[in-house]
C-alpha cells in the first residue's frame, strides 16, 4: 500500500485527518482554498468523543490546557428560570472528562502546530479530482497536479468532490435557523461556564473561556438568506429584556465581530462514505445542525478511524470499506438526533408545545439526562499507536 494523501480542506476535520495520517507514516498535503485561516468569532464545546479522538491524536493534553471545563450551567427560559441544570461533575464520573469550551481558531492552531511546515497549501483552491490508473488518485491545485495514494474531501458541507461523486443526491439544505456569533472583546462576569436559552423559535447561548471571555450565539428561525444592516443592533433589539448576562455579552462584543451564517445540513443521507480510493469526512460527509455540539466531533472521530483502519487493512480500498461501515452509521444517527433536538429546542414556536417541552425538561431527573447524553458523548477511538 501506498502511503501519500491529499486533503481537501484546512478545517478543523481535514487538519485532523492529516495529523492521524502523519502518526501512522503516511505523508501528507493539506489543500485550502483561503489564503489566511480566520475563524475568530467561533467556539466549540467539545464532548468526551472529541476528546479521546484528540488524545488519539496526540493533541488531547494542549487541547484540555487551553480550553475551560464546562462544570455548571444549563437550559434557561427568556426570564431566567431553569429548565434543566448541567451535572458537569456526574457527567465527567459517567464519561471521565467533563465537556471543554475553546475557541475554534485555538483548536485549529493547536492541530497546524502538530504537522509539519509546508504540509498546508493556503489559498490553494483544489480541482477535479480523479482516478490516475488502478493505484492512485489526481488533484487539481492551480497549476500544478498532485498524485495520491488517497484522497480526503473535507471541504466542508458545500463539498464539489462530494458533489461530483454522487451528483444525483439533494446536497445540503436550509435547516430552517439561521446563527449570529461572537467572541467578546473581553472578559465578562459569568456565574456558569455554558448555558442554552430557549424563547420562541429563538436560542441564546453562551461557553466560557479560560481568560474570562466567552463566545455567545444566537439561533433565530428566519427565512434563508436573511441579513441585518447592523447585526448586533439587531440582536440587543430582540435580546434586551432576556436574563443576564445575555444582555452584558452582547455590550461587551465589538460590532465588527459578529459571524452570521445559515444553518445548512445533509438531511439527505449519504450512501457512503467511500468511492474507490476517495473518502469524505466532516462536513463534506454528514453536516449536522449544532444542537447537540456534535459536528466537530464527528469530524475527530471520523479522522481517528480512518487513520486506523489504514493501519489494519491491506489496501486503501478494503481501509475505505472499513471505514464506511463504521463512521455512517454512526454520524448518521448523531445528525438525525442533532436535527431532532433542534426541532423539539430552539424551532418550536407555538405556546402550547414550548410549555409542554418545558414542564417534561424541568421533570426529567438528572440521571436520565445524562444517560441521553452518553449515547453520543461515550465511545471508544481505535488506537493509532
Amino acid at each position: 500500500m501506498g502511503k501519500s494523501a491529499v486533503i481537501v480542506g484546512g478545517g478543523i476535520g481535514g487538519l485532523a485527518a492529516a495529523v492521524g495520517l502523519r502518526r501512522i507514516g503516511w505523508e501528507v498535503t493539506v489543500v485550502e482554498r483561503a489564503p489566511v485561516l480566520d475563524d475568530v468569532g467561533a467556539g466549540i464545546s467539545l464532548a468526551a468523543n472529541g476528546l479521546r479522538a484528540l488524545d488519539e491524536l496526540g493533541v488531547g493534553k494542549a487541547v484540555r490546557q487551553a480550553s475551560r471545563a464546562q462544570y455548571s450551567g444549563g437550559t434557561r427560559t427568556p426570564e431566567g428560570g431553569w429548565l434543566a441544570r448541567m451535572d458537569g461533575a456526574a457527567l465527567e464520573k459517567a464519561v471521565g472528562t467533563p465537556i471543554m469550551g475553546i475557541p475554534r481558531a485555538t483548536l485549529h492552531r493547536l492541530l497546524r502546530e502538530a504537522l509539519p511546515a509546508g504540509t498546508l497549501l493556503l489559498g490553494s483552491a483544489a480541482g477535479p479530482v480523479r482516478q490516475a490508473g488502478p493505484g492512485a488518485v489526481r488533484v487539481g491545485c492551480g497549476e500544478t497536479i498532485l498524485d495520491a495514494d488517497l484522497v480526503v474531501a473535507a471541504d466542508g458541507v458545500g463539498s464539489k468532490i462530494r458533489d461530483h461523486l454522487f451528483p444525483a443526491h439533494p446536497g445540503p439544505v436550509y435547516s430552517g435557523s439561521t446563527v449570529l456569533r461572537a467572541i467578546t472583546e473581553q472578559a465578562v462576569a459569568l456565574r456558569t461556564d455554558f448555558e442554552l436559552t430557549w424563547g420562541h423559535g429563538t436560542e441564546f447561548g453562551h461557553i466560557a473561556f479560560p481568560d474570562g471571555r466567552a463566545e455567545w450565539h444566537a439561533v433565530l428561525s428566519l427565512p434563508a438568506g436573511t441579513r441585518f444592516t447592523d447585526p448586533l443592533a439587531e440582536l440587543r433589539r430582540r435580546f434586551h429584556d432576556w436574563h443576564a448576562p445575555i444582555p452584558a455579552l452582547l455590550d461587551a462584543t465589538r460590532p465588527d465581530a459578529v459571524l452570521h451564517h445559515d444553518i445548512n445540513e445533509l438531511r439527505t443521507p449519504l450512501p457512503s462514505y467511500a468511492v474507490g480510493r476517495i473518502a469524505l469526512l466532516g462536513d463534506a460527509a454528514h453536516a449536522m445542525t449544532p444542537n447537540l455540539g456534535q459536528g466537530a466531533c464527528q469530524a475527530l472521530e471520523d479522522a481517528v478511524t480512518l487513520a486506523a483502519a489504514l493501519t489494519t487493512e491491506p489496501t486503501v480500498e478494503a481501509a475505505l470499506t472499513r471505514y464506511d461501515t463504521e463512521r455512517r452509521p454512526r454520524s448518521q444517527a448523531v445528525a438525525r438526533a442533532a436535527r431532532q433536538a433542534g426541532r423539539m429546542g430552539q424551532q418550536l414556536t407555538h405556546p402550547l408545545p414550548v410549555a409542554l417541552r418545558n414542564t417534561a425538561m424541568r421533570m426529567t431527573p438528572s440521571r436520565t439526562a445524562i444517560r441521553m447524553i452518553l449515547r453520543h458523548h461515550a465511545w471508544t477511538p481505535p488506537h493509532l499507536n
